[in-house]
């Protein structure tokens, strides 16, 4: 992120705008609707601007070299239109300290313009680095079309009463649950519907405003949530529910962190997995943990990489809540099978050739020994192995003993879904050189004659138009 979004406090000092033509008339209308105070210097001296009355009240026509202005208690320089004059007039604004943009000169600017959402007191500001404005503009207007139109009227009526009530209740979490239970109810809805009196009514009738939070204040609960195999956008949009509801957040070391950025910023995060070769602190304690949490009011979410199901000890999970009774609901996720699977154009079935699909996990040399490879032997069946780097040899050798062909068709598919993705394929003889090939973990064999079909190992992103990526991007806000 070149760019941090900003908002700029438009009462601080004037803004200077500097520029010519129809491209200084639309920053200055910006600029206008936003409330601020515009000092415009107009280089073509065309200083029709068709200003509204309340408009030009807040802004002053400036005459003279912009260059040699008087900058001081300036809050921002605008260029649009300047051109040579905006490069220099960028120089004279940095050497002073003055935020400045150049329009479509990323080089000269030291802040952007976003593609703005404004809905009073809700502002959403969407930006692309200054790479494509048309991309943030296509976005703002998916936003603008799933915001409800008096969402802005319901921030300015919560500010109304923030304070007193914060005064009121002590807890910074009770505080949360209030204002949750304000907004998505009774009183929420009658702002959106246009009934603020009724809403205004409803909220100075609470009498006790920690007593209100806490009746809706829910049991403590545990929520398993599949992470999926590395990709934030193959999280469901249940699991992002879930990661925003969240109080605290236990998560395996191998969720990725772009998955972590997911979780609301101010719910605590504990780290509990662990990686192969390194100790961590045992499931027993993990339980434990969950269940305390739980016990203590709060919304947990056991955050696992994949599928809680697959190889996630999720059941283990599930029976010791069952015991402990708390209350628990699971959200699956894309197992890392499936996710390779996709990655690297690999069907798991196909129709008169693979009919069976097996999963298993053999992630030491002595969990592969205990396999009975004598059931995976059949050539219509396609077999896919967690955690079985390590083990290749003995994976390899069991499968051998078995009878499978060493020509069977075999891939190992590393960090699979993420931008560092790895393939390697070849046959069961030359499994062990294929697990070194993909340059370390996580990883998943699959072993079948599906592998055949795999597709390239060097991945490429479909190229789509800009709508089509808008719609992906944001279906799951719809």
């Amino acid at each position: 992120m070149r760019f941090l979004p900003v908002f700029l406090d438009l009462k601080a000092g004037p803004v200077v705008l500097i520029g010519a033509g129809e491209l200084l008339r639309a920053k200055l209308r910006v600029l206008a609707a936003a409330g601020a105070r515009i000092r415009v210097h107009a280089i073509d001296d065309n200083h029709d601007l068709n200003l509204s009355s309340e408009d030009a009240a807040r802004i002053e026509i400036a005459t003279g070299d912009p260059l040699a202005a008087d900058l001081a208690g300036v809050i921002a320089v605008v260029c649009a239109g300047a051109g040579d004059v905006g490069v220099a007039m960028s120089v004279r604004a940095k050497a002073l300290g003055l935020p400045v943009n150049v329009m479509d000169d990323l080089e000269h600017s030291s802040f952007i313009f976003p593609a703005i959402v404004d809905r009073g007191d809700v502002v959403v500001a969407v930006g692309t680095g200054g790479t494509s404005p048309v991309v943030a503009r296509r976005v703002r207007e998916k936003i603008e079309a799933l915001l409800p139109a008096r969402i802005g009227e319901l921030a300015e009526f919560i500010g109304g009463f923030r304070k007193s009530i914060n005064e009121r209740i002590a807890e910074f979490p009770l505080r949360r649950r209030f204002w949750e239970r304000v907004i998505d109810g009774p009183i929420g809805a009658s702002v959106l519907a246009g009934r603020k009196g009724e809403a205004d009514a409803a909220i100075k009738a609470i009498s006790d405003p920690s007593a209100f939070a806490r009746a809706d204040k829910p049991e403590g609960s545990v929520t398993l949530v599949g992470a999926g195999p590395g990709d934030p956008d193959l999280l469901t949009i249940k699991a992002l529910r879930a990661l925003q509801d969240a109080d605290i957040v236990f998560h395996d070391e191998l969720v990725s962190p772009e998955i972590l950025d997911r979780i609301r910023r101010d719910t605590t995060r504990v780290p509990v997995g662990r990686r192969v070769g390194k100790p961590g602190i045992g499931q027993d304690a993990i339980n434990k943990r969950m269940i305390e949490a739980a016990q203590s009011g709060q919304r947990v979410v056991r955050l696992k990489g994949g599928d809680p199901f697959v190889f996630g000890r999720g059941g283990e999970e599930v029976e010791a809540l069952r015991t402990a009774g708390v209350a628990y609901s699971i959200v699956p996720g894309i197992t890392a099978g499936l996710g390779g699977a996709a990655d690297f154009e690999v069907p798991l079935t196909y129709r008169h050739e693979a009919t069976r699909i097996t999963f298993l996990t053999a992630h030491k040399a002595r969990d592969a020994e205990t396999v009975d490879w004598s059931t995976l032997t059949d050539t219509k069946m396609t077999v896919v192995v967690y955690m079985g780097m390590t083990a290749a040899p003995a994976i390899r050798a069991g499968l051998f003993a078995a009878g499978r062909s060493p020509e069977t068709p075999v891939g190992v598919f590393a960090r699979v879904t993420r931008p560092d993705a790895q393939g390697a394929i070849g046959t069961l003889r030359d499994l062990p050189e294929l697990v070194r090939r993909t340059n370390g973990g996580p990883a998943i064999l699959i072993i079948g004659d599906v592998v055949r079909h795999a597709g390239s190992l060097r991945r490429q992103t479909p190229k789509k138009n800009s709508a089509q990526i808008i719609s992906d991007l944001l279906d799951a806000a719809e």
